[in-house]
């Protein structure tokens, strides 16, 4: 049909006054059909740039949406590839908004799987950044050991503040006693020669000078508990670390996938037009081939992308700590994340004062003093009250029931130990110049971790315009290459670099934004501002 309009825009030529001849020679004719054939390609290349080049605009923020979306939609295999590649994909609707939180039970299976059905993936389900670190926060591992480790040392303080109470016992008995068993005569006061009794005394106790042991140990189960508090925030941070970044790493194996798609229709497109102009004369087997070459290029690297994006979904589920079963999808756009309201002196103070490490070496700084309290205080003496009350009735007698009484204070004094308490002082002193070391490098790595943040995301916004930029310009140039190829002043050749230098500015695009996105999640974990 197209070919036939071609025709008729030639064919009138000789009758506006032309004069044409009656019969053209073979070479003639085989000149005009050449010359058909070009104007053919050339007609058939303006009304496809416009596609062409909105098919490239479509790796902007808007259309890597879309095209997410779409493949995530409409997931494909390697055995219906194919289809895909050979027709034009229509641009998907909005996608709606996710569940606010989907409902994934941590698994507590202790049996191993013995048939293929139960590791067989059985469902899919598309989850956001957000809702990813919420399922991390409530399965992880780590987290969970962490906040368990939080309950556990909050009973030693309990445990420690039950040396400062009054311990109050209860001690009672039932014996026989009695004389001349085997030797001897029996005693002439029971005609059994044995008494039974029941006794029972109360005693209570209560520690009035220990030297600071026990308030010591009291505040160095307390400066633990924060440690332990210091060291869930800290295991949280490094939670969401690892989900950002495997959560990342999904949508960067979901874009290559649709550059690779894009690429594999421009390989394809410029196979046809090879085709096209061999058929016509105009071009070679060799253009051919190379279009081949370079179309099987494409479609292995769609597959090694196909792969990857297994991979990361996988990994992703990993770290979730979720059912094995279930494969998870990226619902967020590839998009920028935001940006970072706060200079680079502000974000070093900033991070200081909300990092855990820094402050968890003063905290062990503390417990390490009170340690040296209480080894100090082995040597000091000890001073208890105690007192008792009881309670006494021969069974065999038949006498009343006697009580008795006693209040004392008690003094306990181990002022030679061989050096133990002076040892284990000397330790914790030790340690504390340890804490305080560690202190330093923890400081120091805080602030290199937040300056390294900070230059790599004001780097990344740099590469997003100037990765546009390359894109547009790269659009431009395999619109120009494939002009020149089809008017027979360009190669296959240039079509091709042109091919490879528009994939390749499309990656760069999708690589910057991931990369300001990750510096600015590295930059919120630094600080811990989790916005």
């Amino acid at each position: 049909m197209l070919n036939n309009r071609i025709v008729n825009l030639v064919a009138p030529l000789p009758k506006s006054g032309l004069k044409s001849e009656p019969q053209l020679s073979p070479s003639q004719r085989q000149a005009a059909a050449r010359l058909q054939t070009i104007c053919t390609l050339a007609l058939v290349s303006c009304c496809g740039l416009s596609i062409e080049t909105a098919r490239a605009k479509t790796l902007d923020f808007a259309g890597i949406d879309r095209s997410l979306q779409l493949h995530r939609n409409n997931q494909f295999t390697s055995d219906n590839r194919s289809p895909l590649i050979a027709q034009n994909t229509p641009t998907p609707s909005p996608p709606t908004a996710p569940p606010s939180s989907p409902d994934l039970k941590l698994p507590n299976d202790l049996n191993l799987p013995k048939t293929g059905n139960e590791v067989k993936i059985t469902g899919r389900q598309s989850i956001t950044l957000q809702q990813a670190i919420e399922i991390a926060f409530r399965n992880n591992r780590q987290v969970q050991v962490a906040r368990l480790t939080v309950d556990r040392d909050r009973q030693s303080i309990n445990l420690a503040q039950a040396g400062q109470a009054v311990r109050v016992g209860l001690q009672s008995d039932l014996t026989n006693a009695g004389s001349a068993l085997i030797f001897g005569n029996q005693s002439p006061l029971t005609s059994s020669g044995s008494t039974t009794s029941v006794n029972g005394a109360a005693t209570a106790r209560y520690t009035i000078l220990d030297a600071g042991r026990n308030q010591s140990s009291v505040r160095a189960a307390e400066e633990q508990v924060r440690f332990d508090q210091l060291d869930l925030v800290r295991v949280e941070q490094q939670v969401r670390s690892l989900v950002i970044t495997a959560y990342y790493d999904l949508q960067a194996a979901d874009s290559s996938i649709i550059i690779s798609q894009a690429s594999v229709r421009d390989a394809t497109r410029s196979l046809s037009d090879a085709q096209l102009q061999e058929r016509a004369g105009v071009g070679t087997r060799f253009d051919i081939l190379t279009a081949q070459v370079q179309l099987a290029t494409a479609n292995q690297n769609l597959t090694n992308a196909q792969s990857q994006q297994q991979t990361a979904r996988k990994n992703l589920a990993q770290i979730l700590v979720v059912d094995n079963n279930t494969e998870f999808t990226a619902a967020d756009a590839v998009r920028e994340l935001g940006t970072w309201k706060y200079s680079l002196e502000d974000s070093i103070i900033l991070a200081f004062k909300n990092r855990p490490e820094a402050e968890q070496q003063l905290t062990l700084r503390r417990v390490s003093q009170q340690q040296q309290n209480i080894s100090a205080a082995a040597n000091a003496a000890q001073v208890d009250l105690i007192g008792s009350y009881g309670l006494g009735k021969s069974l065999s007698t038949g006498t009343s029931v006697q009580d008795n009484y006693s209040v004392g204070v008690q003094l306990t004094w181990n002022f030679l130990d061989g050096g133990a308490a002076a040892a284990n002082t000397n330790i914790q002193k030790v340690n504390e110049t340890i804490y305080e070391n560690q202190f330093t490098t923890n400081r120091n790595q805080i602030r290199f971790q937040v300056e390294q943040a900070y230059f790599s995301l004001g780097s990344s916004q740099k590469n997003i315009a100037t990765s546009t930029q390359a894109l547009t310009q790269a659009e431009e140039s395999l619109k120009l290459a494939r002009l020149r190829f089809q008017a027979g002043v360009g190669t296959q050749t240039d079509v091709i670099n042109a091919q490879t230098a528009l994939a390749t500015a499309r990656g760069n695009r999708v690589t910057a934004i991931l990369n300001y996105n990750r510096a600015l999640a590295n930059l919120r974990t630094a600080t811990v501002v989790n916005e």
